[in-house]
């Protein structure tokens, strides 16, 4: 079943049923506007780049280890402690994470630091935090 919506362009419009929803007649489209958009709107490629990066961030596992990286600069032992994991399936997130360039390292000795890349992925773990703390408003 195919539902079809007009566009009520009242700042608050009543709440229509399901049934009542119909198509308007066509509209004039403001073709600047739409050529503005389309001149900002993210390339083909960059979307895909973007979309395979935020996918994995979907894992809770490496979500943990930022988010303790997030606080301070950590060797694999301390995160495996940390996150309560092995240092090996540690070790193998971070591989991952230092391949999209979320985390580095330095070594001190036979110790390895890992820390957040940089600012950007600090304040991207920021906002996501921030935003899912926030109260439901609506």
């Amino acid at each position: 079943m195919s539902v079809n919506y007009s566009i009520d362009k009242t700042e608050n419009p009543a709440p229509r049923e399901a049934d009542d929803l119909q198509c308007l007649p066509e509209h004039p489209l403001d073709i600047d506007n739409i050529h503005t958009i389309q001149n900002h709107l993210l390339d083909a490629d960059k979307a895909q780049q973007m979309a395979e990066f935020f996918s994995f961030l979907g894992d809770a596992n490496r979500l943990r280890i930022i988010s303790a990286l997030s606080l301070k600069e950590l060797c694999v032992h301390e995160l495996a402690a940390i996150v309560k994991m092995s240092e090996s399936a540690v070790s193998h997130q971070l591989r991952n994470l230092k391949a999209i360039r979320l985390v580095s390292y330095r070594k001190e000795g036979r110790r390895v630091y890992y820390r957040l890349q940089d600012n950007h992925v600090f304040s991207l773990y920021e906002a996501v935090a921030d935003h899912l703390d926030e109260k439901d408003s609506g």
